[in-house]
């Protein structure tokens, strides 16, 4: 377990899934750009072969390189996409699903992306809540819709 989980809230100024799956390519470039191991976190297998599919037409001129997680695999790529309860050892955990993973205290970076839903904020802030409660350091984004 890392000695301190930082989990950055990103609050996003849309109620748009497809713009906020566009800032989250942004935010997994980011993060391939500083070396950072990646692991997105989805609810099921046909969220993980869209977020799979998306990642490779979403943008003409970027790569990032990525595949859906295969236990293991030898030689796994940065970013590795899943919904198992038994993940890779990544740097960084993309979680886009609607709770707290049970394994989340393995990664020393959590990122969460909000966008403007009730109920997806709803459930955003009981996540925040748990983290905070369980000693994560918490950072919030808020992104205006000209930011996006």
């Amino acid at each position: 377990m890392p000695s301190k989980i930082n989990v950055d809230f990103y609050i996003l100024d849309t109620n748009s899934g497809q713009k906020s799956l566009l800032f989250a390519c942004r935010l997994l470039e980011k993060a391939y750009a500083d070396q950072q191991s990646i692991y997105i976190h989805t609810t099921n297998k046909e969220e993980a072969d869209r977020i799979d599919h998306f990642l490779w037409t979403y943008r003409d001129d970027s790569f990032l390189p990525h595949h859906l997680y295969q236990p293991g695999e030898v030689f796994p790529a940065p970013i590795q996409i899943g919904f198992t309860e038994t993940p890779p050892s990544q740097t960084t955990l993309f979680n886009l699903t609607r709770g707290v993973p049970t394994f989340y205290q393995q990664f020393p970076r959590i990122i969460e992306i909000v966008f403007s839903d009730p109920s997806v904020q709803q459930l955003a802030r009981e996540r925040y809540r748990y983290y905070r409660d369980q000693g994560c350091e918490m950072t919030n984004y808020k992104i205006k819709a000209n930011e996006l």
